[in-house]
């Protein structure tokens, strides 16, 4: 992978020189020293009992897992809360040229240690390390989706944590400490929000039932035209009341809270959505690919507040 280090005064990433690869594996060694302390901690709290509010009341078969997710996402919290914006933020470029963080791998890290001590036979999928295990529930994790707004400062980003059972999303986390937001659910128990200072909440989608009065958010001009879907995607545009790029988990979240009513995009890994999933179709949503393919974790997504949802299909037909 190539290495860089962050210019803050500039939008471009600078080459490491030989003095800032010796300052950056002084630092990685301070950082796997503070993660291992920082994991040392999760594990002694993974097995702890939730506490009051943790899980809002609702009726599921998933609450004991929802507890679990809620607590990983207190410690992924942790780690990428206390490196965004730092000004040795370590980047690295993977091999499908996508970048990565130091914050990415350090979430996962975590998350994966745990997981393998709360629940040690269940699988684990994730955006950094790849698949573990074999069994017919698997946490599917992006330590930090929105990568990019992460390294560059923006703070529309956050750690998607789902739970998977024969292959379909039953639990579903997504949390975002810049924003000072968490969305949950699990199949059930409803959608919830918490925001910095508020009591948990549930959450609805929006009741918008005809495309000239929808909210739209379409992601990434570039993702559509690579896709072949361009000239749709600016006929809908001019179909639509408002059309606009929130971008990541946002959109999805908006979605589900009502305020945003059809979200599409392409190029997404089963990693992206199975966390939003849940969520979506727990607001009252409706969540399939592009071409209405339900359980497709992956390649293109389509998510509405489930009236517009044929409507959208047959746009983007």
């Amino acid at each position: 992978m190539n290495k860089h280090r962050i210019n803050r005064s500039s939008p471009s990433l600078t080459p490491a020189t030989p003095s800032d690869v010796r300052s950056r594996n002084n630092f990685k060694k301070a950082l796997a020293n503070r993660a291992r302390r920082r994991c040392a901690t999760i594990l002694r709290n993974v097995t702890d009992s939730t506490s009051a509010g943790d899980t809002p009341a609702g009726a599921s078969a998933y609450d004991d897992d929802l507890a679990l997710a809620l607590r990983l996402a207190n410690a992924a919290d942790a780690i990428s809360r206390d490196r965004f914006r730092s000004l040795d933020l370590a980047v690295s470029t993977k091999p499908d040229r996508t970048p990565v963080t130091d914050a990415d791998q350090a979430v996962e890290r975590a998350i994966r240690a745990a997981i393998a001590v709360a629940r040690p036979d269940d699988g684990i999928f994730g955006e950094e390390y790849g698949t573990e295990g074999s069994s017919i529930r698997q946490w599917i994790i992006d330590p930090i989706d929105g990568t990019a707004n992460y390294l560059r400062g923006v703070p529309v980003w956050g750690t998607l944590i789902a739970l998977a059972v024969d292959g379909v999303p039953v639990v579903g986390v997504v949390s975002s400490p810049a924003l000072g937001k968490r969305w949950w659910a699990a199949t059930g128990s409803g959608a919830w929000l918490s925001e910095v200072g508020a009591e948990p909440r549930r959450i609805h989608v929006s009741g918008v039932g005809e495309l000239p009065d929808a909210s739209l958010s379409f992601q990434s001009i570039g993702q559509w035209d690579e896709a072949g879907y361009l000239d749709r995607l600016i006929a809908l545009t001019r179909t639509v009341w408002r059309d606009r790029a929130y971008g990541d988990m946002w959109s999805y979240m908006l979605l589900a809270e009502g305020l945003v009513d059809a979200v599409a995009e392409f190029g997404v890994q089963a990693y992206d959505v199975a966390a939003l999933i849940p969520i979506v179709e727990e607001a009252g949503g409706r969540f399939t690919s592009v071409t209405g393919e339900t359980g497709a974790l992956g390649g293109s997504a389509l998510a509405t507040n489930g009236r517009l949802h044929e409507a959208m299909l047959d746009a983007l037909s």
